[in-house]
Order: structure tokens, then sequence, then C-alpha cells
């Protein structure tokens, strides 16, 4: 008999096709009563398929008493509770390492786009405001920045590797200072911003989770400062982060993350100095085809009784 497995949100047609093949799949966001279809199923479920946006909801973990793994579509683990999965013993897994250059690649391309005021020459042309010679303000160079990355793990080490050709040079901070690195290190957020020129924040966030990036942060990142977040909304104070493009505390943000997604302060909608992504890091073809391998190879390797899937503890990667 098939495992039974509750996919919480629609995926890849290639992750659900897997699922499908192996799995008797419930998908209670596609039914007229959602509720209704985890209560008849949830005895038997023995697996939640999920995204890193969405994780687990946390009134559905004592619905579930048959759960024996997490598969999640994604490295996000913030919406996770993972003390309560390592309290049951319930296997979490993520799909590392197949986004790293995905996420990183749009990282830069927010910098770039930011610095040369891209997306507002874009919309200068499409609007027709070039033949009628219309004011366009002039760009930043990019080139010979200083640069730091916020979290130096698999993905903001490749951003600091794509960053190096532009760099004047890097620094980072994370938890620890990192074995085997020639990056600056510095001991906290605010000494790391007060450095650069550009913050790249790659650390992963959590409910909960006060702020990394408030506004003694930002002010030290400083009138002249760039921000650029693929982590987590929660890494960054939303309000002060707005109230700081407002006032002109930074340049101007590069944003693929969000406090309460989907929804985005109305009063980043019409600013020029920020450009706005809908959480869209890993969202190539080669990455999304990866992942859903991943997911379908950590189910097939629980369910298989070997232990060699990316299970992931309370210190992620």
């Amino acid at each position: 008999m098939k495992p039974d497995v509750l996919q919480l949100k629609a995926l890849s047609p290639q992750l659900e096709a897997g699922l499908e093949a192996a799995y008797t799949v419930h998908r209670p966001y596609r039914a007229a009563d959602p509720d209704a279809l985890i209560g008849q199923v949830a005895d038997q479920v023995r697996a939640v398929v999920t995204g890193g946006d969405l994780g687990v909801p946390a009134a559905l973990w004592d619905r579930l008493p048959a759960l024996e793994i997490v598969a999640v579509h994604g490295v996000g683990l913030d919406k996770v509770d993972l003390d309560l999965a390592a309290a049951r013993g319930i296997a979490v897994t993520t799909t590392p390492g197949v986004l790293t250059e995905d996420v990183a690649e749009l990282a830069i391309g927010l910098w770039l786009s930011l610095s040369r005021r891209m997306v507002t020459a874009d919309r200068y042309v499409r609007e027709g405001r070039w033949p009628r010679a219309e004011r366009l303000p002039l760009a930043r160079r990019a080139s010979g920045r200083k640069v730091g990355v916020l979290g130096l793990g698999q993905i903001g080490r490749a951003i600091a590797q794509m960053a190096a050709p532009f760099a004047a040079s890097i620094a980072y901070h994370s938890r620890r200072p990192v074995e085997g690195v020639a990056y600056a290190y510095h001991a906290s957020p605010e000494a790391l911003a007060e450095a650069v020129d550009v913050l790249f924040l790659v650390t992963p966030g959590g409910a909960g989770t006060p702020p990394l990036v408030d506004a003694a942060v930002l002010a030290a990142l400083g009138p002249g400062g760039l921000l650029i977040n693929v982590a987590r909304g929660s890494v960054v104070d939303e309000a002060a982060l707005v109230a700081a493009l407002t006032d002109g505390t930074i340049a101007g943000a590069g944003l693929d993350v969000f406090e309460d997604e989907p929804n985005v302060p109305e009063a980043l909608w019409s600013m020029e100095n920020v450009v706005l992504q809908p959480h869209r890091g890993s969202a190539t073809e080669e990455a999304r085809s990866a992942m859903a391998a991943l997911v379908l190879e950590n189910l097939a390797k629980h369910f298989g009784g070997n232990d060699g899937n990316t299970e992931k503890g309370r210190e992620g990667p």
C-alpha cells in the first residue's frame, strides 16, 4: 500500500506527478472544505510535503498522529517547528545545494538593477517618456563598492564569489567566524553595515525571532548604502526599512522577500529606489526541476529505510 502524503500547496508538475506515482496524495488546498479533507485522512498521513514559505501550520501537527516526515520544497525552515518535530521523532528535509546559484544570481541581479536604475529606465522607455526628453536620474556605478554578506552559508558564499569581480572588498557576519575564508569578519550586523556600501541578507529568520536588521543597522549602512534581501522578510524590521527608504537613511533596497507574503507594504510600490520581486530566488527551470527531484529522493529514502536524505535539525544549514 502506498504511503499517504499530505501536500499543502501547489508545486511543480514534475513533483506532483512523482508524488502521484509513488504515494496516495491528499491536497486540501484543492478541496471545497480543506479542513474536512484533512480530518478524513489525518490518521493515515505519514508525510507532509510543503514549501518553505508555508511550512507546517501550528494547528496541523497534533492532527497527524502518524506523521513521520516533513519534506520541504526549499531551504527555509522558519515556519517548521523543529523542536516539536525532534520531540516526536519526525524527520524534516529540505532541498539544499540545488538552488544556491539561482538565489545568488537573483541577489546580484537586484544589486545591479538597483544601482543602474534598470527598472526605472525600463519604465521610462515603456511609458513613452524618452521621445519627450523627460529627465531620467543618473544611476550609480556598481563596481568598486564595499560588499557585506550577512550570513555566510552556501548561498552567502556564492553571492560573495559572484560579487568579487565588482567589489572593492568583501566582509561578512555570521554567528561565528567561518574557517577557511579570507573575507573580513565583523562581530555584529551593525558593525558590518557600517563597514560596507552594499549589504546582502542571506541569514535564516524565524517567527518570534527579533529582526537582525533594525533601525540601528539601517542607520549604520547610511545614506549611500544599498540593502539586498534574499533571505526571509522576518530578518528585517520592515517598518524601519520603509522609513529608512522614505527619509533617505539608506539609498535603496532590492527585495525578494517580505514580512507578510504575499502582502507587500503599499508604501514600497511607488518608490523609485527599490526593486521588488515576488520571492523568486529559486524560480528557474533548472532549480525547480532539481528541487522536485530532491524532494522525491528524500521521501523515497525515508520510506525505503535509507538515512541518506537531507534531514535538518535545529541549527539548519
